[in-house]
């Protein structure tokens, strides 16, 4: 019995080792003598297979044709390079949305008592500090800084930082003579309707408010004379003018054109400089505009505008007599006073008392609200004391979480500044 058994074992053991010598051999070593592909390798492209089982001259012709880029379309390459070219249009066109930086213009809104704001414009340097009623601002920590970001001042107040616009600039500016104001340009350019281009005349340069709307209504290819008589008022427009320059090219992508010329000398003996000149426009801003229209009417084109500000309306009446008495080629078409009339539309802020409830607008209060329905942007001053109506604005503000407004003209609103008269040129009459 154990030698059966051991016979068993020696013929299973020789066996074996036959057969895992023959697969050995067989799948090392196949019948065709070239080694096989194993089957776990990864399989041919289709692309490979059909290169295979063409010629050699035809199969390299597929693999270039398979390397080289695709072939767009040509509605696809138009459409690209109109997407490529207002891309840089806007990033040419678009004002710089990066920080501030050292030479440019910041404003700096701080609130102060009743809600009021206060704007303070400075120059970044440095070296320099922003000096407000709630503290100092050194200007190293605005350069670096994201408009629209709020900084704390060494006193605690919170400064809202951004760049001014040009009609802020213009408040803001330092001035000698007084300003027209923006409410008024505004009016004035639409009486003359100035484009692009166009060659406009300015006696009376102040302090460059009017100059620098001008420069940019005519544009890059227009043109601004400015004639100023003194010499105070001539350097001060042309400081304002160049402050307002340098600062925009530091602050924007693109440039803000030179294109203002401010001459030192009296309008009434410039005639000989009028006649080399054809004006599109005419502003006049001065005291006795009435002197200046027989010298700069010759250079005006037919039918060109010639607006005048004047402060009060005495000397539009010794314009208009001026006009008639010497039979000037003017037309009066307009004589009109701008007024804006502001209006404050506030929330509400309740209170419960014993005896009666008061809802008043939160300008009339200093410390911040505590409740749910009182918000921090107010600026009127009125107080309401209307008890059965208050109960009703509460009741119905605390069962439909809504905020009760009052609405009417501000108690603030902006005085007279001048009186625009628009004249019109007119040609001699047809026989």
């Amino acid at each position: 019995m154990r030698a059966w058994r051991a016979l068993r074992r020696a013929a299973a053991s020789s066996s074996s080792s036959s057969s895992s010598s023959s697969s050995s051999s067989s799948s090392s070593f196949p019948a065709d003598g070239k080694p096989r592909r194993r089957a776990w390798k990864t399989s041919l492209s289709p692309l490979e297979r059909v290169r295979r089982l063409l010629p050699p001259e035809e199969a390299a012709a597929v693999a270039r044709c398979a390397a080289a880029p695709p072939i767009q379309a040509p509605h696809e390459k138009e459409e690209e390079e109109v997407a490529e070219s207002r891309q840089a249009l806007a990033e040419a066109a678009s004002p710089r949305s990066g920080p501030f930086r050292a030479g440019e213009l910041a404003l700096a809104e701080v609130r102060r008592k009743h809600n009021t704001m206060l704007k303070l414009m400075c120059r970044l340097a440095v070296e320099a500090v922003l000096s407000s009623p709630g503290g100092v601002l050194p200007h190293r920590d605005i350069i670096g800084q994201l408009p629209g970001q709020v900084l704390r001042a060494s006193g605690g107040a919170r400064l809202l930082l951004r760049r001014p616009s040009l009609d802020e600039y213009v408040l803001l500016m330092s001035r000698g003579p007084t300003i027209a104001y923006p409410k008024d340009i505004s009016a004035m350019l639409m009486m003359m309707d100035i484009h692009p281009g166009d060659t406009v005349l300015e006696t009376g340069s102040g302090s460059g408010a009017m100059s620098l709307f001008l420069s940019r209504a005519v544009g890059p290819k227009g043109r601004v004379l400015s004639y100023e008589i003194r010499d105070d008022h001539h350097n001060l427009a042309k400081k304002n003018y160049r402050q307002w320059r340098s600062a925009w090219e530091i602050g924007h992508m693109d440039k803000w054109p030179d294109n203002v010329e401010f001459i030192l000398k009296d309008i009434s003996t410039a005639a000989a400089d009028m006649k080399s000149v054809t004006l599109d426009a005419v502003v006049l801003d001065m005291l006795s505009p009435q002197c200046a229209l027989p010298v700069v009417h010759p250079s005006l084109k037919q039918s060109g505008v010639c607006a005048v500000y004047l402060a009060n309306i005495t000397q539009v009446i010794d314009l208009l007599d001026r006009i008639r008495s010497c039979k000037l080629p003017f037309l009066c078409e307009r004589i009109i006073e701008v007024t804006h009339r502001s209006w404050s539309v506030l929330p509400a802020k309740l209170k419960r008392w014993k005896s009666s409830q008061v809802v008043e607008t939160q300008e009339n209060i200093e410390e911040p609200p505590q409740n749910e329905y009182e918000e921090i942007h107010i600026q009127d001053q009125a107080v309401l004391k209307e008890s059965n109506y208050n109960e009703s604005l509460s009741d119905a503000a605390e069962t439909n979480r809504s905020v009760p407004y009052i609405a009417r003209p501000s108690h603030w609103q902006e005085a007279h500044s001048a009186f625009l008269i628009k004249l019109r040129k007119f040609g001699p009459l047809l026989s």
